[in-house]
């Protein structure tokens, strides 16, 4: 969230900064109208106030030379302007509730990095790494791999719970678990972070800390009993809201957490995109990156996370750009997004499989999370970042989709070995 006084005396930067995301910005109108009556509340409160104050050491000196009706009438003045004061005070509260509504409606401002575009047709590619895999067949994609191998089964998990579910089996639920293992060994033990399991359902100030609610509850699972509990997205909400409503010392950033969670999101309004596969599912498991960083430090983080995720493609030897999110396709709290993505042979294209984000202190004073400086007194905001190392569902397409034969098996890379309990290929044959 945007800070209040901020907006205030930055109003056309932010309405600029909404111009570039391509938004609209009559919301900013609403909140110099609130801001309005705020300051309209305050001074008349200021001068009711000092009415009063004089008032009172008036009946204060009347009491002294014995006139106690004259006291008795100012004292019935005083009770007046009381009560015009507790509704100016009330006034000015609902005016700075409602700036506040409408300061949680408000996305981040972009980064001054940040490619100025409409939508991502105007990302930038920032570079690439590896090469297509070349094959002397046309290459299918993960569908009919996966069900001719019988490791995928659609149908049955639409049976079972609806569209854009999926059960994997054998092999398949092996890879997926082999996928899972290995990138939480990579950031762990080469990359410096620190495992954790959270919980997999949140309340709604978790999801108001990382900036789901209240905009995008359309997305999210919600349970139905008096809770008010959600399902999460991603493991980014549970994780950033680890330290929610703490000071940290200066001394711990940066602070770099990674977890496994599977994830879970209603898709409202993609029906009729990526319908086919795995791509874009309801359930989905990621293998999730989070920050914790200095201000000062966190666009080097930046980078750093986006290295951490990547590593995890290089050494499976696929192919992959990364592209720099433009303002018009920047996500809601982000400064600042790269996306890492994938190659697909059966589509011919790069697929998205990573976003890393900084959120500056957008997402921290929501949430509040602070830090303090050594010998300062005053917390400041944290920057919280993260990003996907990787999604498992999109890299396991990856893999089947890279290392096809023209038999239809999947050759395991040579990454995975470790954690596949000897095998080395997946074939019809094995379940």
């Amino acid at each position: 969230m945007l800070d209040l006084n901020f907006v205030r005396e930055n109003l056309e930067r932010v309405r600029a900064a909404l111009e570039k995301r391509g938004m609209p910005t009559e919301v900013l109108d609403d909140f110099t109208q609130a801001d309005g009556i705020r300051r309209q509340a305050i001074a008349e409160s200021d001068q009711l106030n000092s009415e009063r104050n004089k008032a009172s050491r008036e009946i204060g000196a009347l009491m002294k030379e014995g006139k106690r009706e004259d006291a008795k009438d100012r004292r019935e003045q005083v009770t007046l302007l009381k009560e015009s004061i507790a509704t100016r005070d009330r006034e000015r509260d609902a005016a700075e509730a409602r700036m506040r509504q409408l300061l949680s409606t408000l996305p981040n401002i972009p980064h001054e990095s940040v490619p100025v575009g409409k939508d991502e047709a105007a990302n930038v590619e920032i570079r690439r790494w590896g090469a297509k895999p070349e094959f002397d067949f046309e290459p299918k994609d993960h569908v009919d791999l996966g069900t001719k191998l019988g490791i995928l089964d659609l149908e049955r998990a639409s049976k079972i719970a609806s569209a854009r579910f999926a059960i994997l089996n054998g092999a398949g639920a092996r890879l997926e678990r082999a996928l899972i293992n290995f990138m939480l060994e990579l950031h762990t033990s080469e990359h410096g972070y620190r495992e954790t399991l959270p919980p997999f359902i949140v309340n709604a100030a978790s999801l108001f800390g990382t900036g789901q609610l209240p905009k995008f509850e359309e997305d999210l699972f919600k349970l139905e009993d008096e809770r008010n509990l959600y399902l999460i997205p991603t493991a980014e909400v549970p994780v950033t809201n680890y330290h929610r409503d703490e000071i940290l010392d200066a001394a711990e950033l940066p602070m770099k957490w990674t977890a496994y969670t599977p994830c879970f999101r209603s898709e409202a309004g993609s029906y009729g995109r990526d319908t086919r596969g795995v791509i874009r599912q309801h359930q989905f498991e990621k293998v999730e990156l989070v920050k914790y960083a200095l201000p000062e430090n966190s666009y080097e983080e930046l980078e750093a996370l986006t290295r951490d995720a990547e590593r995890v493609l290089q050494l499976l030897g696929i192919h992959y750009r990364v592209v720099a999110l433009s303002t018009g396709d920047l996500g809601f709290g982000a400064a600042k997004t790269y996306d890492i993505e994938v190659w697909l042979p059966s589509q011919k294209t790069f697929r998205e499989i990573s976003s890393c984000s900084n959120y500056e202190e957008f997402q921290a004073r929501r949430a509040q999370i602070r830090f303090r400086r050594a010998g300062r007194a005053k917390p400041e905001y944290v920057h919280t970042l993260n990003g996907s190392g990787l999604a498992i569902g999109r890299t396991w397409i990856a893999v089947l989709e890279n290392y096809q034969q023209r038999d239809g098996s999947i050759v395991i890379p040579e990454a995975l070995l470790p954690y596949m309990n000897g095998l080395e290929k997946i074939e019809a044959s094995v379940l």
